[in-house]
C-alpha cells in the first residue's frame, strides 16, 4: 500500500542517543577495570537495542523523491565527490509517485560501527543495478560487494561502477550513498521473523528443495557509521531511474564530435603519425571526430607528467591545430599518478597520500589546493592548446595495482572512501574546467560511482567478452552511466564486422588500437560493411542527439534496457518469455537494437507488445512475441515501433558543425500516428542551457480520408536549427501513403 509522503514522518535515527558515552575508555591505573568492562558491554547492548527500535524518518526533498539518514552518515559522499545539482524543475514535471515501500517494514540500524538497512521484497519482483555487470540483468538471489574495482570475470560487485542502486520491476529506486564497499544480499538473507517465509522442505524427500530459500528482503551492510539513503518513486521503473538522474544533475550532453566515430592510435605514435591516421581516414572515405592519443604523448608514463614528449610532439599547440583543421578533435589518456619529473611533482607531493601507484604520488582530490595545481596544469598544458577531452585510465583496479586500504590521505579520507569517489572526481573537475571554456568534452574513463549521470564520460575496460559487453550496455541504462562496447581487435572478419555494428549503436562508437593498430579497413573483404554501419551511426545523428538531449533534461536514458519499457517485465512474465534480456536493447524510444554475435547466423529477438516494422525495408516483423532473423553479415538488426520516427541526415564524415544547414530525411514507420521531438543546440557549447536550443516537432497523423500526413513545425526563430525546413518525408511501411 502506498503512504502519502508527507505523512513518512518518525524520529530520527541520527539524533544523539542516551548511550553516547560508549566511547568512552574507562581505565584505572592504565587498565580497563571489570566493572568498566562489563559497563561497556552493557552499553553496546543497549545502544544496538536503541538503534534497532528507531525505524527512519523519510522527508520528501523533491517530487517522488525521499531521502532518510540512517546513524551518522559520513562527510565524504558519493553525492558530494559527483557535485551535481538536482533538477527541480524536471523533476515536478514527472508523475505523481506516492511512497513506494510500507514504511514500516523497512529497517535502518546502526551498530558496532557499521549500518545496517533492509528493504522489503514482494514476490515476483526483480531488481536491477547493484553495479555495472557484466553477466547478469536480475540481481535478485545475488550477493555483491560493491567495490570500484575493474572487472575480473566475475559478478561480484567488484566492477567500474559499483553503483549502490538498484531499481525494482515494481517501480521504484533506492540508493545508499555512501563511499564504502558496500554488501549487498539481493534477496538472499531470510530472517526468523520473515513477513513471507519460505516453505520448509525436507532434502531428503522434495524435489523442490531449494538451497537458497526464498528471501523477502534486500539487506545491505555499509561498513561505516551512517549512510544516507534515497527512495525514488515511479509509478514505472523508468520514471524511478529518471528521477535518480534527474537528482544527479540530469544526463550528459556530448559535443555532436563526440558522437562522431573515434580511433585511438597506438601508444608510441608521434604526432606526424597521428596526422597520417588522420589523413588515411579521409583518403578511404571513413568517419572520424576525433583521435586518443595514448600513454606516448607524454614524457614519461606509469607513472605519468601530463607534459608533452618534447621527441614526438615537439609542437603540441600545432599538432592540435593542424589535427582540428582536418576536422578532427585530440583526446589525451592519462592516469593520475604524479611521476617525480613532472612539473606537478613539487606541488603535489605534500598534497597526496602515503602510498604510491607505479611509483607515482596520488594527489588528493578532496584538497582545494591540489584541485587548483592540477586545473593550472590541464589548462596550460592541454585545455589551452584545444585539446578535446581526456581518457582517464587506471583508476579502477586491480588491488595490487592501486593504493593498498592502508594508504592514508592529507585530507583524512580513507583509502577506502578514496577508491569510491576518485573517478567521480576525476572526472567532476576535468569537466568543469571545460565548461569554465563554454566547450563541451566527451571522454573515456575507468571508474566511477553514483550521481555520475551529468558527468560527460563513457566506461570501458580491458576484458573482451563481446556477449559481456552487450550485458553491461543493458546494465549501464539503470545507473547513470555510460559504456561503450570498444572495439580492438578480431580472430575473424566476422567478429570484426559484428564487433564494429555493436560499438556504432553504443554511446561511443571507437576503436582502441593502443596496442595493435588496427583499422577499420583491417579485414578488407568486410570494409564496406564496416563503412555502412559507422556511415549509419552518422546519418542517425539527429535522432542519437535528441535521445542524449532527453538524458539531459528529462533524465531518459539513451541507451536502455528493455526492463525499462512500461509494462515489459510483467508481459515477458505472462507471455513465458525472458524478461531480463541481456542481449538487446533500445537506443531513443523507437529504436531496438539486437547485436549479432560471431558464429551466429541466426538469432531471437524478443518484440515487445505492439506493432513493429523492420528498420531498413519498413516491413512488419510482429509484436509481441519472440521471432527469428537473419540478417545476413552487413546489417544488425534494428526494428522500429509502430508510429516511430526516425530523422537522419546524409552520410557525412565529420559531424556537423555550429552554423551547418543539412538536409533531413524523416521516416515513419506502421500504421500508427506519431511525433517526434527533434533537438538542436551549437553542438559544442553550454548556450543550451542559456536557452539557446531549440524543440522542433515531427508529426504523422490522419488526414479526415484516413490517410498518413506528415508535418514539420516551423523552427523557432532565433533558436538553432541545422536542418533544411524542407525535409524529405518517408513513409517505409507499405501499401505506400501519399506524399505530405
Amino acid at each position: 500500500m502506498g503512504i502519502q509522503a508527507d505523512s513518512v514522518r518518525v524520529p530520527s535515527p541520527g539524533r544523539k542517543r542516551k548511550f553516547s558515552f560508549l566511547s568512552v575508555n574507562l581505565r584505572t591505573s592504565g587498565r580497563k577495570t571489570a566493572f568498566g568492562a562489563v559497563l561497556a558491554a552493557a552499553c553496546i547492548f543497549l545502544s544496538s537495542a536503541a538503534a534497532l527500535a528507531e525505524p527512519p524518518a523519510w522527508t520528501q526533498i523533491h517530487p517522488g523523491v525521499w531521502k532518510a539518514s540512517a546513524g551518522r552518515p559520513e562527510r565524504i559522499t558519493l553525492l558530494g565527490a559527483a557535485g551535481g545539482t538536482a533538477e527541480t524543475d524536471a523533476l515536478a514535471s514527472l508523475p505523481r509517485a506516492e511512497f513506494p515501500l510500507p514504511a514500516g517494514e523497512i529497517d535502518v540500524r546502526s551498530a558496532d560501527g557499521k549500518t545496517f538497512l533492509r528493504f522489503p521484497l514482494a514476490r515476483g519482483e526483480r531488481i536491477f543495478g547493484l553495479g555495472l555487470s557484466f553477466q547478469n540483468v536480475d540481481q535478485r538471489g545475488r550477493i555483491l560487494t560493491l567495490r570500484v574495482d575493474h572487472y575480473g570475470g566475475s559478478d561480484n560487485g567488484r566492477t567500474h561502477a559499483p553503483v549502490p542502486f538498484y531499481v525494482s520491476s515494481r517501480g521504484y529506486g533506492i540508493l545508499v550513498d555512501a563511499a564504502r564497499y558496500i554488501t549487498v544480499y539481493a534477496g538472499t538473507g531470510v530472517r526468523r521473523e520473515a513477513k513471507d517465509p519460505p516453505v520448509l522442505r525436507d532434502r531428503n524427500t522434495d524435489k523442490a528443495w531449494e538451497a537458497q530459500p526464498y528471501s523477502d528482503a534486500v539487506e545491505v551492510l555499509v561498513p561505516a557509521g551512517g549512510a544516507d539513503v534515497y527512495v525514488f518513486g515511479g509509478p514505472t521503473p523508468l520514471n524511478a531511474v529518471q528521477r535518480y538522474n534527474l537528482m544527479s544533475g540530469g544526463g550528459c550532453l556530448p559535443p555532436k564530435w563526440g558522437l562522431g566515430f573515434t580511433q585511438r592510435v597506438p601508444t608510441l605514435y608521434s604526432a606526424e603519425d597521428i596526422l597520417k591516421e588522420a589523413d588515411e581516414f579521409e583518403k578511404r572515405g571513413f568517419p572520424l571526430d576525433f583521435i586518443g592519443a595514448e600513454p606516448g604523448w607524454q614524457s614519461m608514463a606509469y607513472p605519468c607528467t601530463l607534459e608533452w614528449d618534447k621527441g614526438r610532439f615537439p609542437d603540441p599547440a600545432g599538432f592540435v591545430s593542424a589535427l582540428g583543421g582536418r576536422g578532427v578533435r585530440t583526446n589525451l589518456w592519462l592516469n593520475p599518478y604524479i611521476a617525480p619529473g613532472s612539473a606537478l611533482f613539487p606541488k603535489l607531493k605534500g598534497l597526496a597520500g602515503s602510498h604510491t601507484v607505479w611509483n607515482g604520488i596520488v594527489p588528493d582530490l578532496l584538497l582545494d589546493k591540489a584541485v587548483r595545481a592540477f586545473q593550472e596544469h590541464f589548462l596550460k598544458e592541454h585545455i589551452d592548446l584545444g585539446v578535446g577531452g581526456y581518457k582517464i585510465d587506471e583508476v579502477d583496479g586491480f588491488d595490487s595495482w592501486l593504493w593498498p586500504d592502508t594508504t592514508t590521505f592529507p585530507s583524512g579520507a580513507s583509502a577506502e572512501q578514496m577508491r569510491q569517489v576518485y573517478g567521480l572526481l576525476l572526472q567532476r573537475y576535468t569537466a568543469g574546467w571545460f565548461k569554465e571554456k563554454d566547450r563541451r568534452t566527451y571522454g573515456l574513463v575507468r571508474g566511477t560511482n553514483a550521481w555520475a549521470a551529468p558527468l560527460p564520460y563513457v566506461i570501458y575496460n580491458d576484458s573482451y567478452s563481446h556477449r559481456e559487453f552487450i550485458t553491461a550496455l543493458v546494465n549501464s541504462s539503470f545507473l547513470g552511466v555510460l559504456w561503450t562496447p570498444e572495439v580492438r581487435a578480431s580472430k575473424t572478419a566476422e567478429e570484426w564486422v559484428r564487433r564494429m555494428q555493436s560499438v556504432c549503436f553504443s554511446p561511443m562508437a571507437m576503436i582502441n588500437a593502443w596496442a595493435d593498430g588496427t583499422k577499420p579497413w583491417s579485414f578488407p573483404e568486410v570494409e564496406n560493411a564496416v563503412r555502412d554501419a559507422a556511415g549509419l551511426r552518422m546519418r542517425l545523428l539527429p535522432y542519437l542527439y535528441t535521445a542524449f538531449a532527453r538524458y539531459r533534461f528529462e533524465g531518459i536514458p539513451p541507451f536502455r534496457a528493455m526492463s525499462l519499457i512500461e509494462g515489459f517485465d510483467a508481459w515477458a512474465a505472462s507471455a513465458g518469455v525472458p524478461g531480463a534480456l541481456r542481449d538487446q536493447y533500445l537506443m531513443g524510444d523507437s529504436l531496438l537494437v539486437a547485436p549479432m554475435f560471431a558464429g551466429q547466423a541466426v538469432r531471437k529477438v524478443v518484440l515487445p507488445p505492439g506493432d513493429w516494422f523492420d528498420f531498413y525495408s519498413g516491413d512488419p516483423v510482429g509484436g509481441g512475441q519472440t521471432i527469428e532473423v537473419a540478417p545476413g553479415l552487413d546489417r544488425i538488426p534494428l526494428f522500429v515501433r509502430d508510429g516511430g520516427i526516425i530523422p537522419l541526415v546524409p552520410f557525412r564524415r565529420h559531424a556537423p558543425a555550429a552554423g551547418e544547414t543539412l538536409p533531413l530525411e524523416v521516416r515513419h514507420y506502421g500504421r500508427a500516428s506519431g511525433r517526434f521531438d527533434l533537438y538542436d543546440d551549437d553542438g559544442t557549447t553550454f548556450g543550451f542551457e542559456r536557452g539557446r536550443r531549440s524543440w522542433t516537432a515531427l508529426i504523422v497523423d490522419r488526414d479526415a480520408a484516413g490517410n498518413l500526413r506528415a508535418s514539420m513545425a516551423a523552427p523557432a526563430p532565433g533558436k538553432p536549427f541545422g536542418y533544411a525546413r524542407d525535409a524529405a518525408w518517408r513513409f517505409m511501411t507499405r501499401p505506400p501513403h501519399p506524399e505530405p
